[in-house]
């Protein structure tokens, strides 16, 4: 008979469930004790192409608003149009939304996602197609030869223009902060690249750029807005390759499953996995599905804290979107700044403190652990004192640049016209000039005029950039600063006070950024805290249609329509329609922008108030003593327990099957 070895020996002494365990299973046991996952490989790589695919997308929507303006002028479209454009990804959204939740949890997951990302690649390169359809980028220009010879503007004739043109072909929680957060950097570099593409010629590469008569400041400036979609619709389709290569589902590590039966959490876990397999033994036919889903709507909007906080979350969001859509536009019209600045300021520093500001609100709802009623509160101070910093907007802008015939009048008195005669006088009446042109030159008295010809310019020199205009008789007609009657290419630069004006706007406008986005996180937990559990899903896929279909789709088409009728001075495309505008009315553009975002705001925060009320009523029945409501602070922290476990596991949800409910 062989001898034992030492540790069947030891054992043998020792029952089943009291036989000391190998160091193998004690490691692996103590790192499942101290929160430690088994290390599974197709978790890792689902996590960082999901992370990649979230960047793409959200880089996608912010290099689109980055491009809005450049669009606009690049095909001679009006602002309302433009918001079209923008609202139309919303209404792809709501095409396929239905389609993949109903779907998407019976197919291959991955693979779902993974021919999601190829048609968002593919859509965004389709974007940039009419770029290489649409021919030549003309602008209105005087373009004479390059040659020391004198020509009078005044006597040419305008309706022949030579264009200057040109041409190109061309762990759970860790992983939910890891999707989350390539979800924010990922418009900060969409508007950086809009900023790096903004800087280059649309037509780069087949143009000589000594010869562009038009830098990056001139409102009909277009940069290379095509460049951008190539890049993120390639980034799109790059990252939908991860996803074929995954396995339609990932089974959980049996150690994992078996070793912390004992913990609450595993409890927890076990107990939504039997109520699952319950629930999928009833069989629900689509009829009696069809039946249920009226009179669920009807609970659900029965319930006065969901359908107030909906309602203000929606005519909030209509304030938001507008904003944000049509910010880069403001700041370039309203302070004379660059598409390029433009898009650099709102992605290096006001994006930065959303996130700054959501992240804040979390952690102001963890720290002090903030129950449904304190939420409420937070929610309501951060709108509160948000549009309050919004009204102080309306003193930081720029006064109207001085162009004769539009704001000021030939003979240097201010005036805003929005008719066209007003830009014939008798200093330019023996010039045969074109009313629909915009070649924009600077005077010597600091006054921009339409054209050299309405300017009444009798010779010129040099070509492109350098021209220089000489006996301009509308220029003669004001006290010139150095008695010259000449003038310049381009639009006259606004004064040090309105670079002084767009410092102070800059700062205040992240602060009302930051204060707004607080509210965020509170906002969310209210949503979710003042439902069934049973209604979560119902209630917040109901909550995403809405915003999608009263906010994100008409709030940038009625932003774009008011914003039109501020405009001055109107392009003409050649087929005789109007096209963009190119001179807005500086102090009705700001009052419409900030006022319909001021009031829709107002508005939201009078709702916010009345889900406030209802929850102090709520309350104060409850307990009869607001201040001292022990057992609101118990729901609090039993609510609290249950939100942390439902997020330990969410991403477990998106890949491990039968775990669906849990969402």
């Amino acid at each position: 008979m062989m001898e034992n070895s030492p540790k069947e020996n030891t054992q043998l002494f020792f029952s089943k469930s009291e036989r000391p365990k190998d160091r193998a299973t004690l490691k692996s046991e103590s790192s499942i004790a101290e929160g430690k996952q088994p290390c599974c490989g197709e978790l890792k790589v689902f996590l960082c192409a999901l992370s990649f695919v979230y960047f793409s997308k959200a880089l996608s929507e912010g290099y689109l608003k980055s491009t809005i303006t450049q669009i606009e002028r690049r095909f001679e479209i009006p602002t309302s149009l433009v918001g079209v454009i923008d609202g139309s990804f919303e209404i792809g959204n709501l095409l396929v939304i239905t389609f993949v939740s109903y779907f998407g949890a019976k197919l291959h997951k991955p693979k779902i996602i993974g021919t999601g990302c190829l048609i968002m690649g593919i859509g965004t390169l389709l974007i940039a197609m009419p770029h290489f359809f649409m021919g030549h980028y003309r602008y209105d220009k005087f373009s004479p030869s390059n040659s020391t010879i004198a020509i009078s503007p005044c006597l040419q004739d305008f309706n022949k223009k030579i264009p200057l043109s040109v041409m190109e072909r061309s762990q759970s929680k860790v992983n939910i902060g890891c999707v989350q957060t390539v979800a924010i950097i990922g418009p900060i570099f969409g508007f950086l690249l809009g900023s790096l593409c903004a800087k280059l010629y649309v037509d780069i590469g087949f143009v000589n750029l000594d010869n562009l008569a038009i830098t990056p400041k001139d409102t009909q400036w277009v940069g290379a807005w095509w460049l951008g979609y190539l890049i993120a619709g390639a980034l799109s389709l790059i990252a939908a390759v991860p996803f074929w290569f995954l396995p339609k589902s990932l089974m959980k590590p049996e150690n994992r499953k078996d070793s912390i039966s004992s913990s609450e959490k595993s409890k927890f876990i076990k107990k939504n996995q039997k109520e699952y397999h319950i629930h999928c033994q009833e069989k629900v036919t689509m009829l009696e599905m069809a039946r249920d889903f009226l009179p669920s709507l009807k609970r659900l909007f029965g319930n006065p804290v969901y359908f107030l906080y909906l309602c203000a979350s929606t005519v909030q969001f209509n304030s938001l979107f507008g904003m944000v859509t049509y910010k880069p536009k403001y700041i370039e019209q309203q302070y004379g700044q660059s598409s390029s600045k433009t898009n650099f300021v709102i992605g290096l520093i006001n994006i930065p403190a959303v996130a700054f500001g959501i992240f804040s609100g979390g952690l102001i709802m963890k720290k002090f652990r903030i129950s449904v009623f304190g939420a409420s509160k937070l929610y309501l101070g951060s709108s509160f004192f948000g549009y309050l910093l919004l009204l102080s907007l309306f003193a930081m802008g720029c006064d109207n640049s001085d162009v004769a015939g539009l704001t000021i009048s030939y003979q240097g008195t201010r005036q805003v016209s929005y008719y066209e005669r007003t830009l014939f006088s008798n200093c330019n009446s023996g010039c045969t000039c074109s009313k629909t042109e915009w070649d924009p030159i600077c005077g010597e008295n600091g006054i921009t005029y339409v054209s050299a010809c309405l300017a009444g310019c009798q010779s010129s020199i040099g070509s492109g950039k350098n021209t220089i205009f000489y006996n301009c008789t509308c220029v003669g007609v004001t006290e010139s600063k150095s008695g010259n009657s000449s003038g310049m290419v381009g639009r006259c630069q606004n004064g040090n006070e309105c670079s002084k004006m767009f410092l102070y706007f800059l700062v205040t406008s992240v602060i009302t950024s930051y204060t707004l986005s607080v509210g965020g996180t509170p906002g969310y937990i209210l949503l979710l805290r003042s439902i069934k559990p049973h209604f979560k899903s119902f209630a917040l896929g109901i909550y995403t249609l809405a915003i999608r279909v009263f906010a994100g789709i008409p709030a940038p088409i009625y932003f774009g329509l008011l914003i039109d009728t501020t405009c001055l001075k109107w392009g003409l495309k050649r087929c005789g329609y109007r096209g963009s505008c190119r001179l807005y009315d500086s102090y009705a553009f700001r009052y419409i922008y900030l006022g319909l975002t001021v009031l829709l705001g107002t508005i939201s925060i009078f709702l916010s108030i009345a889900v406030f009320f209802v929850l102090k009523r709520r309350s104060v029945s409850k307990t009869g003593n607001l201040a001292n409501s022990k057992e609101d602070t118990m729901e609090s922290t039993s609510s609290k327990k249950e939100h942390h476990t439902n997020s330990d596991h969410i991403f477990e949800t998106l890949y491990w099957p039968g775990k669906e409910t849990q969402l």
